[in-house]
């Protein structure tokens, strides 16, 4: 019933990002497109709620229950990013509005940006690591709770890697190919910091 759920949440959470984006840019009701886009939290709640009521109903803890918190540690991590971007392409693509500028490519612009992301995996990590400490707590019992302890290993194992990634960026950074806008930019930008 777990996985039902996640997979409901999930195809729930793009449904209302859908219905949000398309009542704000093609119906013209931005109000009311946020209004859906803000009920989106609402998903992670019934999941978190349906978790805990399957453990008090003395449910044996297991992947599932990981797999819930991970989920959700994501959604808090990166969720707000992803909307961010996605009204962005759906405001210029629906609304006129001028295209969204992408992230950097090179330098330590990128490594910067890279390193915001990072953080959003560091969150959602935190969040998944604090509640699966609460479900184990809540269920008491160390030796059923031994899968949700390797969840938190797997989700702090995760942030380490994406953070090593991260760091590449910030070790070796990316150089514009030379003679292209993205050089001329870095030069100008270098000159006006000497000035």
């Amino acid at each position: 019933m777990i996985v039902t759920l996640i997979i409901v949440c999930e195809v729930g959470f793009w449904v209302l990002l859908a219905a949000g984006l398309a009542t704000r840019y093609l119906l013209r009701m931005p109000r009311t497109g946020l209004a859906l886009l803000l009920c989106e939290p609402l998903l992670e709640v019934v999941l978190l709620v349906v978790t805990a009521i399957d453990l008090k109903n003395g449910a044996d803890p297991s992947w599932k229950h990981g797999l819930a918190a991970l989920y959700i540690g994501y959604t808090v991590g990166h969720g707000h990013r992803t909307v961010k971007w996605l009204d962005g392409h759906a405001a210029h693509r629906l609304g006129g509005a001028a295209p969204p500028a992408g992230p950097p490519r090179y330098g330590m612009a990128r490594a910067r940006h890279e390193g915001r992301v990072w953080l959003g995996t560091v969150v959602a990590a935190a969040v998944a690591s604090g509640l699966l400490l609460i479900a184990m707590w809540y269920v008491g019992d160390a030796n059923r709770t031994s899968s949700l302890e390797s969840w938190m290993f797997t989700a702090w194992r995760t942030a380490g890697i994406h953070g090593l990634v991260a760091l590449s960026y910030a070790l070796w950074p990316r150089k514009a190919p030379a003679g292209t806008e993205a050089e001329h930019e870095l030069m100008s930008t270098k000159e006006s910091a000497r000035r």
